[in-house]
């Protein structure tokens, strides 16, 4: 079942094991949306460029088409992108928390 609606570009600005970015993460296993997954805490250059791109240092960070959305949580990407037609709704039996924070925060 084909759940984009068009073409996405996607990078997205995480952490290996924060709540926060697993439910990223699951937001895009739903929609079956390719994403480049950058780990900020290996990378230097990359946080580098996530706090240039958003104008702040919190993650996630998703990069959608040129848009920025800083500091959001799985349920706010859905949202982002449900409201913008850029996926069509679709149900899923994964129970991945979209808003969870990160164990250690």
């Amino acid at each position: 079942m084909e759940t984009q609606t068009e073409k996405l570009t996607v990078k997205a600005y995480l952490k290996p094991t924060c709540g926060w970015s697993g439910g990223v993460r699951a937001v895009f296993r739903k929609y079956n949306i390719e994403f480049e997954d950058i780990n900020i805490l290996a990378d230097p250059m990359a946080y580098s460029e996530m706090v240039r791109k958003s104008g702040q240092r919190m993650s996630p960070t998703v990069e959608v088409n040129g848009k920025v959305l800083a500091d959001v949580s799985g349920e706010e990407v859905e949202a982002y992108l449900l409201s913008n037609h850029l996926v069509k709704a679709v149900e899923t039996s994964d129970n991945t928390p979209l808003d969870r924070g990160c164990e250690s925060h």
